[in-house]
C-alpha cells in the first residue's frame, strides 16, 4: 500500500510572476509533485484561492496555504494510500468544511489532491494518463487530444483593446506531431503578417503567448488576419478557428462593450453569429456573461457549433446540471484549480460527457511547468486540450508532453 509518509509544500512563481503553490507527497518508496495555476479572468463561483495579503508580493503570497498543507493536511492525511484519490480528496473537503474551500483554500487542497494522483500512478509503475484512465468516471480509452492553440491574446490576458479574450487556431491533422507543427508554423507566419500590417513592436505577447498588438483593435480585424495566416502557410481547410469570449469581463449594466460598441444581448448573438458565417469558427467560449444560460442556448441553437462553458459551469457539477437542463452548452472547459480536487474535476467530466457533451481540458493563464492536465486530457479520453501558444515554456511543456504521450501509445 503507498501510504503517506510526509507533505511538503513551498511558495514558487507562476507564468506571471505571482506566486503559487507547489506541493510533493511522499510515501516509503516514490513521491509525487504537483504545482497549482492561477486564473485572470475567473469566475465568481469558483474555488477560492487562498492567498495571503498584506504587502509582501502586493499581497499575493499562499504561505498561509503552504501551511495549511504542512500543519493540517499533512496530520490528516498520513497513514492514508495515496492512491485512493477520493477519500484523500474527501477527507480535506471535509476539513474545510466551507462551500468554496476558503478554509484551507483550493490551491492547498488541489496541490495535494494532484501530487497524490503522481504518486499513485509511480507506485503502480505505470503513466500518469494510464493511472487517470483507471478511475470510474472515465469512460473512454486514452486518446491524443485536439488541441486549441491560443495565438491572439486580448481580454484580460493582454494590454490591448481586444475585447475577446483569446483567437485560437485548431489543427485537424492526423497526429500530434503535425499539428503542433502547422501551429508552430502558423504562429511564425502570423508574427511576420503582424510586423507587415501593423508595424515593428506589434508582436509583444499575451499572458498565454499569443500575440497581443496594441493595433489590433477589433475581432474582425484578428479573424482576418489570422485567417490568412492559415491560408499562406498552406493550410487551408485544414485548421479551423475558435474564439473565447470571457464575456462577463466586458459585461456591464446589462450592455457588452465589444470592439467600442455597446452592444445587448440580442446584438450580440447576431454578431456572433455573423462571424461564424463569414470565418470557419468552430467553437466559442463563454459567449456570454455568466449567469445568463439562456442566451447561451440561443446561440447553441442559431449556431449549431460547439459552445463551450467555463465561467457559467466552472466545473461544477451543481452549475452543469443546470446549465444541461438549459441546453446552454455543448462542451464543458475542465479546469481543476476551479474545482480543488481532481475526483470533483473527474465527476463534473463525467456528468457532461453523460449529457453527451464535449470535454476540453484548460490551462489557467497563470501557469506552472506541470504537465499534468496533459495526462488529463489523454487518460480522459475527453478528445480536447487547449493550453495557449506554441511558444514560452509553461505552455510547451504541455505539448511537448502529449508528444511523448503518442509515441508512447503507438508502442
Amino acid at each position: 500500500m503507498p501510504a503517506i509518509k510526509d507533505i511538503t509544500a513551498r511558495e514558487i512563481l507562476d507564468s506571471r510572476g505571482n506566486p503559487t503553490i507547489e506541493v510533493t507527497v511522499y510515501t516509503g518508496d516514490v513521491s509525487g509533485t504537483a504545482s497549482v495555476p492561477s486564473g485572470a479572468s475567473t469566475g465568481d463561483h469558483e474555488a477560492l484561492e487562498l492567498r495571503d495579503g498584506g504587502k509582501r508580493y502586493m499581497g499575493m503570497g499562499v504561505q498561509k496555504a503552504v501551511r495549511n498543507v504542512k500543519q493540517k493536511i499533512t496530520p490528516l492525511l498520513k497513514g492514508i494510500d495515496c492512491s485512493k484519490q477520493r477519500e484523500c480528496d474527501s477527507m480535506m473537503i471535509e476539513r474545510d468544511a466551507t462551500d468554496n474551500k476558503r478554509r484551507l483554500g483550493a490551491n492547498a487542497i488541489l496541490g495535494v489532491s494532484l501530487a497524490c494522483a503522481k504518486a499513485a500512478s509511480e507506485s503502480q509503475g505505470i503513466q500518469l494518463f494510464e493511472y487517470i484512465n483507471t478511475f470510474p468516471q472515465v469512460q473512454k480509452d486514452s486518446t491524443i487530444p485536439k488541441v486549441f492553440f491560443n495565438v491572439i491574446n486580448g481580454g484580460k490576458h493582454a494590454d490591448n483593446r481586444l475585447s475577446f479574450q483569446e483567437f485560437m487556431i485548431v489543427p485537424k491533422l492526423r497526429s500530434i506531431k503535425q499539428n503542433l507543427q502547422a501551429a508552430s508554423e502558423i504562429y511564425h507566419l502570423l508574427k511576420k503578417e503582424l510586423h507587415k500590417t501593423y508595424g515593428k513592436g506589434t508582436t509583444n505577447v499575451g499572458d498565454e503567448g499569443g500575440f497581443a498588438p496594441d493595433k489590433l483593435h477589433k475581432a474582425t480585424d484578428a479573424l482576418k488576419i489570422l485567417t490568412k495566416a492559415i491560408r499562406d502557410a498552406g493550410y487551408k481547410n485544414k485548421v479551423d478557428i475558435a474564439i473565447d469570449c470571457a464575456a462577463s469581463e466586458f459585461f456591464s449594466n446589462n450592455k457588452y462593450t465589444v470592439d467600442s460598441k455597446k452592444l445587448t444581448k440580442e446584438q450580440l448573438l447576431d454578431y456572433y453569429c455573423t462571424l461564424i458565417k463569414r470565418y470557419p469558427i468552430i467553437s466559442i467560449e463563454d459567449p456570454f456573461h455568466q449567469e445568463d444560460f439562456d442566451s447561451f442556448a440561443k446561440l447553441r441553437e442559431r449556431s449549431k457549433i460547439q459552445i463551450v462553458g467555463d465561467d457559467l459551469t466552472v466545473t461544477n457539477t451543481e452549475r452543469i446540471e443546470a446549465a444541461i437542463k438549459e441546453k446552454s452548452c455543448t462542451c464543458l472547459l475542465l479546469k481543476v484549480n476551479q474545482i480543488g480536487t481532481l475526483t470533483e474535476a473527474l465527476d463534473a467530466a463525467q456528468m457532461a460527457l453523460d449529457a453527451g457533451w464535449k470535454v476540453m481540458v484548460s490551462h489557467r493563464s497563470g501557469e506552472t511547468e506541470d504537465t499534468f492536465i496533459a495526462d488529463l486530457a489523454v487518460g480522459l479520453g475527453c478528445g480536447q486540450i487547449k493550453a495557449g501558444a506554441p511558444c514560452r515554456g509553461e505552455r510547451t511543456a504541455k505539448y511537448n508532453r502529449l508528444l511523448q504521450i503518442e509515441e508512447l501509445l503507438k508502442r
